[in-house]
């Protein structure tokens, strides 16, 4: 069931509560408790792609500017002999404009990427077959455009806690591949939402649980010049706080099927400032579409990373 809330003092509620989490994320992110330093890095790429076309060019094509910016960070951590910390951030947003072929006039920009993306995971380094971990992660925008009248900011926001085993397969200076399975519960925060009777606006909260799957993996290609990125997250409810409100409808079962995103990169390292960025990106939520989303992204931009 879709619980409806005050925007002004429930959200606060909502915000103070998810807020300490992030809070204690961050406090095991920022502390060192140990001698050993933190081991991070930043991967931080801009992309930027033009058509130009004279006004005596044959044809239907019209001129276009598009310009993405992403950056990926990961800063870990032996906090003690059995305790570990990873934290991973990633931030991308661009933008596209494009010229009418017959008054060559200028769109407005069009979000074409949009992400936030915040996960800390704490593992306990016991030495056996699995370590047991916990973690929480904060997914969301920069710009919510879904609402023509309200442009509404970081929103909306998809909170994700999950315990269970994680197995470290393969994990050197350059690779790395880790599995994780575990029991998570979600909550979606979507503030403002305009009620079309009372023409009012709430926050809506949803919430669901179930499992949750994840796996890891970086390798180089081609004497490190070529590195091959990939992550997939599977996840199966068994609880949706929507479904009595769906009872009776052509989809009040597909909150059942498992939501699936399978992320790939790959990045080419022209020289040290200069990479050429794939990405492919998989998408599988009935409760949004019934079939698989595909997005692809390929640019050739400037990179700095650090160390």
């Amino acid at each position: 069931m879709t619980v409806v809330l005050d925007s002004q003092c429930i959200w606060g509620d909502v915000m103070k509560q998810k807020m300490s989490i992030l809070f204690s994320l961050l406090i095991i992110f920022v502390v060192p408790l140990c001698s050993e330093p933190w081991l991070a890095t930043i991967d931080a790429n801009l992309t930027l792609t033009q058509n130009v076309y004279s006004n005596n060019w044959a044809g239907s094509e019209s001129g276009s500017i598009s310009w993405a910016a992403s950056m990926n960070s990961r800063a870990e951590k032996q906090l003690s002999s059995r305790l570990h910390n990873k934290n991973e951030l990633r931030l991308a947003y661009g933008q596209t404009y494009n010229q009418d072929a017959e008054t060559n006039e200028w769109s407005d920009a069009n979000t074409s990427t949009d992400l936030i993306d915040f996960e800390s995971i704490v593992r306990l380094t016991l030495g056996a077959f699995v370590d047991p971990y916990a973690s929480g992660r904060i997914e969301t925008q920069f710009v919510d455009e879904t609402d023509p009248d309200n442009d509404r900011w970081i929103n909306p926001v998809l909170f994700t806690e999950s315990i269970g085993a994680a197995k470290v397969f393969l994990k050197d200076d350059v690779r790395e591949l880790t599995s994780r399975f575990g029991v998570a519960v979600r909550q979606n925060v979507n503030r403002d939402v305009l009620d079309t009777l009372t023409l009012l606006r709430k926050t809506q909260t949803t919430n669901d649980a179930g499992l949750i799957f994840y796996t890891d993996f970086t390798t180089p290609i081609a004497e490190e010049r070529l590195t091959y990125t990939s992550k997939l997250s599977v996840f199966k409810a068994f609880y949706s706080s929507e479904s009595s409100t769906r009872e009776g409808l052509p989809n009040e079962d597909y909150w059942k099927h498992p939501d699936i995103n399978w992320e790939n990169t790959l990045v080419a390292c022209i020289t040290s400032l200069v990479v050429v960025n794939l990405y492919v990106q998989l998408l599988y939520d009935k409760e949004i579409d019934t079939g698989v989303r595909f997005k692809e992204t390929l640019g050739l931009g400037l990179t700095y990373k650090l160390p």
